[in-house]
């Protein structure tokens, strides 16, 4: 049985961005001309009012402002926003707070506005430093803006901010994609995230498919790239996270840990264990939308989709998330965290560990370096 409450973080989607990307999937719309803020605003706040009624007393570890672009929004809106939560009294004091940003959206000054707003970690989405593969991929910034982005960054007094990069790219060779890595490790970021590009439904890359490299030179690529990033303090704690000593990124350790959230803004979804079970829910998708219904009245949106985790779905959701950490995670907290605990996936778990997938030590779920390499083929094996 669910025998405690996990750690609760807050995400809040912001929904606008400059171009849609060829490859993404999140709910990301283009809007030309000025965004409309402070109608966004009001019912965020209004949302968020709403949301932290549901957890009284429960503290919020981690806030995560993603999108679309959120560095499309002025200093000011955050200042306001954090300002609202600062005064509910249940943002924790050491509350780790990361704002996406591209570099294409970054006018001088605006980080240092960010800092000053309450914004203590930044992710920056550079997906390469070079100009063609930028092109291929929709990005409306070049290498050099990027490069400035992190120094900018660094100027600002972020000393905790992370470079998202991707390999797989269309036409890309090893020594391309190594190159992108060692041009992000010596801008000295505290967190790196390197990840395969992968063509999803409902993209433009899905209808009209790059041709990316072959999957064992894309797998040599990899392991080259961790051995350079382990070589100079980046340590791998997740499939695709590297970080330096003590700068894992908290709010995304939360989701892996089986945590719950809280989730506010247009197609924001929540997760969160009450005495019914764990519930699920999300918000309405279209910015539009979103803001129509939070200004009937004087209560935020609402929440639409509300739907509870069958027990039985329960283990595999836990391990999908946990086994995703190169440490894996304790035994006991998938006792504690979902209502079957481990009955119900015990054969299975043996059996990977006879077959070297999972680590020997039946008190820690993780993975061996064979399982993390075909995690999609132990998490098939769990599922039955």
């Amino acid at each position: 049985m669910i025998s405690e409450r996990p750690p609760l973080s807050l995400y809040v989607h912001l929904p606008w961005c400059v171009r849609k990307c060829p490859y993404c999937d999140f709910n990301s719309h283009e809007r030309p001309g000025e965004l409309p803020e402070q109608a966004y605003l009001r019912v965020l706040l209004a949302d968020l009012k709403d949301e932290l009624a549901t957890v009284p007393g429960r503290r919020i570890g981690t806030v995560f402002f993603g999108g679309g672009t959120p560095s499309l929004l002025s200093a000011g809106f955050y200042r306001e926003f954090l300002a609202r939560l600062n005064d509910s009294g249940q943002l924790a004091a050491d509350a780790e707070i990361t704002l996406e940003a591209n570099p294409g959206t970054l006018e001088a000054g605006r980080f240092e506005g960010f800092r000053e707003a309450g914004i203590n970690r930044l992710s920056i989405g550079v997906q390469s430093f070079d100009a063609l593969q930028l092109h291929n991929l929709g990005r409306i910034h070049g290498p050099e803006q990027a490069m400035a982005a992190a120094r900018a960054a660094r100027a600002a007094g972020f000393d905790d901010f992370n470079l998202d990069l991707m390999h797989g790219l269309p036409g890309q060779t090893p020594g391309q994609a190594l190159n992108d890595l060692e041009q992000a490790i010596a801008l000295a970021p505290t967190h790196i995230s390197w990840y395969e590009l992968t063509i999803e439904p409902n993209t433009a890359f899905w209808s009209r498919p790059p041709e990316q490299p072959d999957p064992d030179r894309m797998a040599e690529t990899e392991e080259a790239g961790f051995a350079l990033l382990a070589g100079h303090g980046y340590q791998r704690y997740e499939i695709s996270a590297f970080a330096r000593e003590d700068h894992q990124c908290r709010h995304n350790l939360n989701y892996w840990h089986f945590g719950d959230y809280l989730g506010i803004g247009a197609g924001a979804h929540g997760k969160l264990t009450t005495a019914e079970g764990i519930l699920r829910y999300r918000k309405t998708r279209r910015p539009e939308d979103y803001m129509d219904a939070g200004t009937t009245s004087t209560a935020g949106p609402g929440r639409v989709g509300e739907t509870l985790i069958p027990e039985a779905e329960q283990p595999l959701e836990f391990l999908m998330n946990g086994l995703r950490l190169v440490e894996g995670v304790p035994r006991e907290w998938m006792e504690s965290r979902t209502r079957p605990g481990t009955a119900p996936v015990d054969r299975r778990l043996a059996a990977l560990r006879e077959q070297g997938l999972l680590v020997a030590d039946p008190e820690r779920l993780a993975c061996t370096p064979a399982g993390l390499a075909h995690l999609n083929t132990v998490l098939l094996r769990l599922a039955g």
